[in-house]
């Protein structure tokens, strides 16, 4: 009886379409956010906090950007990675010419730019979607990643494409340590993530979840398909373009073109699809599991004790992560989320569950 909704009456409508009608869900969301701020950078020790924990929020928020693009508006995307980049090189960009601008208004123009790239190349989206959309998508991937390498300006002419970012500070006050770059990381993650999913329950999120499941009669009830498609790449690509300022910013601190090439494309986009398609909380699913899993895999052989060499460790690592990956479609194609809506539906109906 601990999860149940009988006696919690609505009086309003806001009550009814709030995101947590359920009062477990609200208390349950409040603890684990009470948990990551106040616990973790307590308890967490440096290495966790910078390799682990930070890491996860930044790509956590790329797979929220991808997810409203493929998982809520149906138009697949290989190039999420060249437009982290944009972010990026972007937030470079104007930290030097404008190095007075706060942070945060440095990461949203940062985003404002990738958005604007994002709905350029998303204008074929009109004429063509599916495996012709994803290939287009990979075309830019391989544009822009040519960029980062030719153009000067974007890498404010440096000769290798490296850049070094200058120091994170946030009005006024530096921020070096793990657990201020993991809160300021973890702040901003957690308001996107709030917005994405109020995004999702209003009109644009159902313009977009119509043109996914079939596009010619949404724009018969009235939907534009131009429009609803741009701005499913504009907010798509705002969000991945913070994403990869983030990473620049905080994360890796000097940041080259390898660092957002296609192998970056996907991950991201294993990510949505093992934590699950049309899911806030599938995004975060998805990113623990392709950030955090490698890593304690190839923790496991040297724990046991096994004399086994680096190559070996690391075979036998993506061995691993593939075969449970392909496990993980196999049992539930819907990706880990599924799983954890079953779980809470079971326990709706307990002792009775079916």
């Amino acid at each position: 009886m601990l999860y149940r909704e009988v006696g919690q009456f609505k009086t309003s409508y806001a009550a009814d379409q709030a995101i947590f009608p359920i009062r477990q869900d609200r208390i349950g969301s409040i603890v684990v956010l009470l948990v990551a701020f106040a616990v973790i950078p307590l308890a967490a020790n440096e290495y966790w906090l910078r390799t682990l924990l930070t890491p996860f929020l930044i790509y956590a928020l790329a797979a929220i950007g991808l997810n409203l693009l493929t998982g809520y508006a149906g138009q697949v995307s290989l190039g999420t990675g060249a437009f982290m980049g944009v972010g990026a090189y972007a937030a470079y960009n104007i930290s030097i010419w404008l190095p007075s601008l706060n942070i945060i208004v440095v990461l949203m123009l940062a985003g404002l730019v990738a958005a604007g790239v994002g709905i350029l190349f998303g204008l074929p989206s009109l004429r063509i979607k599916g495996f012709y959309l994803a290939v287009a998508t990979l075309a830019a991937q391989f544009f822009l990643s040519w960029a980062f390498i030719r153009v000067p300006w974007v890498t404010h002419y440096s000769a290798n494409g490296i850049v070094t970012f200058p120091p994170l500070v946030l009005f006024g006050v530096p921020i070096t340590t793990p657990a201020g770059r993991y809160l300021f990381t973890l702040s901003i993650v957690a308001v996107l993530a709030l917005i994405a999913k109020n995004l999702v329950r209003g009109n644009a999120g159902r313009s977009w979840m119509a043109i996914r499941d079939m596009d010619i009669a949404a724009e018969i009830i009235g939907i534009r398909p131009l429009r609803t498609k741009l701005l499913a790449f504009a907010v798509s690509s705002f969000y991945c373009g913070i994403a990869g300022a983030l990473v620049a910013y905080v994360f890796l601190v000097s940041v080259e073109p390898a660092a957002f090439d296609l192998d970056r494309s996907f991950q991201i986009l294993f990510m949505i699809i093992i934590g699950g398609l049309g899911s806030i909380l599938g995004c975060f699913l998805g990113a623990a599991f392709i950030t955090l899993l490698p890593i304690f895999l190839n923790r496991v052989p040297t724990s046991l004790g096994l004399p086994l060499s680096t190559a070996t460790i690391s075979h036998i690592e993506f061995m691993t992560f593939g075969a449970l990956i392909v496990f993980f479609l196999i049992v539930e194609p819907h990706g880990l989320a599924r799983l954890w809506q079953i779980a809470k539906e079971k326990l709706r109906l307990w002792p009775f569950p079916h």
